[in-house]
């Protein structure tokens, strides 16, 4: 028995697709990634914030603030 030889371009759009499909999941994994990045940015933000308030008691405490504030 005699088997057809593989259609050239049905081996390449096979490769394409399994391309693209490593790009989506490479995407997804970013994606969560970055995430992440974002969450722990905010979780610094509040720190800082925090700490501003922190120092601005204290200056005032020790009378070291502007008379505008």
């Amino acid at each position: 028995m005699v088997t057809e030889p593989e259609n050239v371009v049905l081996v390449l759009l096979r490769k394409v697709d399994a391309r693209t499909e490593r790009m989506a999941d490479d995407l997804q994994d970013l994606k969560v990634r970055m995430t992440s990045v974002e969450e722990g940015l905010a979780g610094v933000n509040r720190r800082l914030d925090r700490l501003e308030t922190r120092v601005e008691r204290i200056e005032h405490r020790l009378e070291l603030t502007d008379v505008a504030h």
